[in-house]
C-alpha cells in the first residue's frame, strides 16, 4: 500500500449549514466510491472553504458520514479577486494500492473548471 492524495471540490448554491452538509457529503461519497475506498483507507482530510462560506465546518459532513477516527482540519482559501465563490475543496490522504495516475480526483458541477487537467 502506498500513501496517495485525492483532490476534490464542490460549489455550494448558498451558505447554509444543511446545504453544505449535503454537498460536502456527496463530494466525499463520490471520492470514496470512484477510488474504491472505505473509511479505513483514509489517513487525514484537509478541507478549505472560500471566505464567503461561514455557516458550518465542512468537516462536520465527514463526521456525519461516520468518519470519526480520521484527523480532519478546515481552513479558509485565500481571497483571490474573481475566484469561484462558495467552494469547498478537499485534499484527502489515503492508503491505496492504486498507482498515482489511477487516482480519480472529483470535481462536482461547476468546479470541474477549476482543474480541467485532473477533474474526472
Amino acid at each position: 500500500m502506498a500513501v496517495r492524495a485525492v483532490r476534490g471540490a464542490v460549489q455550494l448554491d448558498r451558505d447554509e449549514a444543511g446545504h453544505m452538509g449535503e454537498q460536502v457529503s456527496a463530494l466525499l461519497i463520490a471520492i470514496l466510491e470512484r477510488n474504491a475506498l472505505v473509511a479505513d483507507d483514509l489517513i487525514s482530510i484537509w478541507f478549505t472553504a472560500t471566505p464567503d462560506l461561514r455557516s458550518d465546518f465542512p468537516a462536520a459532513a465527514a463526521r456525519g458520514l461516520g468518519i470519526v477516527d480520521v484527523p480532519l482540519i478546515c481552513a479558509q482559501e485565500i481571497d483571490v479577486a474573481g475566484a469561484m465563490p462558495r467552494v469547498v475543496r478537499v485534499l484527502a490522504h489515503i492508503e491505496s494500492a492504486l498507482d498515482r495516475v489511477e487516482i480519480t480526483h472529483v470535481y462536482l458541477g461547476a468546479t470541474a473548471a477549476l482543474r480541467k487537467d485532473i477533474a474526472q
